[in-house]
C-alpha cells in the first residue's frame, strides 16, 4: 500500500491504495464518488470515462500509480445541481432509458464539445463510438449532442 495524492472534481484527496488499484475503484470505493460506472474492466464500453487531464479515459484502465499530479474529473464534476449543458441536454432530449452508461458518455461528450463546439454527426459518431449503450439511445446520444452544442455557445 501507498499514498496517493489526487485531485478530483478541483479538490484536493488523499488515500492509500495498491499500486495497481485502477482509478475506477479509488473514485468508487475510496473517495465515495459513485457516478462513475463499473461496466466491462477492459476499457471497451465506456462506463467508467472520467476526464484526465482534460482527455476523455477509461478509469478502469488506469492504475492510480499512473495518475500522479494530473486533475481528474468525474461526471459529479461537472455541476453539482446538473446545470452543465451536456447534462441539461441528455435530459432535454431524454436519452437515458436504463441510465447506466450516461455517466460515461456524458464525458466523452463532454471531450468532444471541448475540441469541437459545433461537431458534425460524422465527429459526433466517431467520438462516440466507443461508448456502448445496451439500450441503444444512439440517435438520441447524437440529438443531445448538437442540442448541447448550441446551450454550449450560448453559456
Amino acid at each position: 500500500m501507498r499514498r496517493y495524492s489526487l485531485t478530483v472534481n478541483g479538490r484536493q484527496h488523499t488515500t492509500e491504495e495498491s499500486p495497481d488499484t485502477p482509478l475506477l475503484w479509488v473514485l468508487r470505493d475510496s473517495l465515495r464518488l459513485n457516478g462513475t460506472k463499473y461496466g466491462c474492466g477492459i476499457g471497451v464500453c465506456g462506463a467508467c470515462t472520467i476526464h484526465l487531464g482534460g482527455q476523455a479515459t477509461r478509469s478502469c484502465m488506469v492504475p492510480i500509480s499512473s495518475v500522479g499530479e494530473v486533475e481528474v474529473t468525474t461526471i459529479e464534476g461537472l455541476s453539482a445541481d446538473g446545470s452543465h449543458p451536456v447534462q441539461r441536454a441528455w435530459v432535454e432530449e431524454r436519452v437515458a432509458q436504463c441510465g447506466y452508461c450516461q455517466a460515461g458518455q456524458i464525458m466523452s461528450a463532454v471531450a468532444l464539445l471541448e475540441a469541437h463546439p459545433a461537431p458534425t454527426d460524422e465527429q459526433i459518431d466517431a467520438a462516440m463510438r466507443a461508448n456502448l449503450c445496451r439500450c441503444g439511445t444512439y440517435a438520441r446520444i447524437r440529438h443531445a449532442v448538437h442540442q448541447a452544442s448550441s446551450l454550449w455557445t450560448d453559456d
